[in-house]
């Protein structure tokens, strides 16, 4: 057994990151305050069932004994301290090492500098393979990326289709990159290398192999870096985004120069193609009483899986494995369903049911139309947080 670990790298209990470190030790106090437990219950089984084996005559066999104040005292006492030791360090630990929060400290012995500025990362999870942009810097990186040694780290997360995983080992742990949604991770590297970082959620063929390379740099090496990805990468736009982001295995690492302002934006709020009515907008139209009849103008502006439109001949078209439901029509029919009369689906029949449903209750305010619906669409040119 010794022999076959000895190939293997404990990356996980021998991190270069102060964040690992901790989440290590976690699990090295977890394991310790267990085994109290468990070690002495091991070792007494054995003993027990040594010391009363049937050859050993001397041992004292009692039939009627049914009780032990002191054996119940230990019983009880000892788990429940150790109950209340783990309750201790797990309510600390997931307030202190919560991703959501900025870091106090570089390691166990330097707090964070007041003047420091952190390094912000903004990082998207494609099929199959990393997109990395610096807004610092105005760059972005394919499958590689660096940072200084010693410097916080700040992640913005997402993903561009279906749910992956960020995880890089030696920095910090895992954290879930979700289409439409943005995480955050704090970190900081205390040790210059090329440590691995990949997708710990799988996400189709290319998972195994949607890997990266995360280079631990002192500040020159790092400035040294983002030199060349200046002066050898091109220009990512949001054309050039588009046909990134389309499936592919084993992506070579690449480098860009420039970066459109504002993709990483439509990227988190999903409208980078063409036509698309970004999320934040959507939302904002839904905070403001939603768009009434006219949301149906909005319908193909919120269409953001097309994967499989091409595979029907039409953009727009079914993906394959649609079916009827349950009501006879297809899918996104325009027609009411079987059995059920048309008549009956009328407007002005099902605002006098749901007013007969209120029973004399009041409705909430700009339900009866006097503020008027929110706006159908939002200008799409820009992709601003309201």
């Amino acid at each position: 057994m010794a022999l076959g670990l000895a190939g293997c790298e404990m990356v996980v209990m021998s991190p270069s990151g102060d964040i690992a470190a901790q989440q290590r030790d976690l699990i090295v106090i977890s394991t310790i305050l267990m085994l109290i437990i468990i070690v002495p219950v091991l070792c007494l089984t054995l003993y027990f069932a040594w010391h009363y084996r049937q050859s050993n005559t001397a041992a004292k066999y009692d039939p009627e004994w049914h009780h032990s104040t002191g054996l119940e005292v230990i019983i009880w006492s000892a788990p429940l301290a150790i109950i209340i030791a783990l309750g201790a360090i797990t309510w600390i630990s997931t307030h202190k090492l919560d991703p959501y929060r900025p870091l106090d400290r570089i390691d166990a012995e330097r707090a964070v500098p007041a003047d420091v500025k952190p390094l912000t990362v903004e990082v998207v999870a494609l099929d199959w393979k990393w997109l990395f942009f610096y807004p610092d810097y105005g760059i972005a990186t394919v499958n590689e990326m660096a940072a200084p040694v010693d410097v916080p780290i700040n992640f913005k997360i997402t993903a561009s289709s279906v749910m992956n995983s960020f995880y890089v080992p030696a920095l910090a742990g895992m954290i879930y990159a979700m289409p439409g949604m943005q995480t955050r991770l704090h970190a900081v590297m205390n040790k210059p290398g090329e440590y691995e970082g990949l997708s710990s959620n799988y996400s189709g063929d290319g998972f195994s192999h949607m890997r990266f390379k995360f280079h631990g740099l002192d500040q020159t090496g790092f400035d040294d870096w983002v030199a060349r990805v200046k002066q050898t990468g091109t220009m990512l736009n949001r054309d050039t985004y588009l046909k990134l982001e389309k499936p592919s295995i084993k992506d070579p690492v690449r480098f860009f120069a420039g970066v459109e302002d504002g993709l990483y934006q439509a990227v988190l709020n999903m409208c980078v193609r063409p036509g698309q009515m970004c999320m934040n907008e959507m939302m904002h139209i839904d905070m403001m009483g939603g768009a009434g009849v006219e949301s149906h103008e909005n319908r193909s502006k919120l269409e953001h899986d097309n994967r499989h439109a091409a595979e029907g001949g039409h953009e727009g078209d079914a993906a394959p494995g649609a079916t009827f439901p349950a009501t006879g029509n297809p899918s996104r029919s325009e027609e009411p369903a079987e059995g059920i009369d048309e008549q009956s689906s009328e407007p002005g029949q099902m605002n006098h049911d749901m007013h007969n449903m209120h029973n004399g209750h009041a409705e909430p305010s700009g339900m009866d139309g006097e503020d008027g619906p929110a706006p159908s669409q939002l200008n799409n040119s820009g992709s601003t947080t309201p």
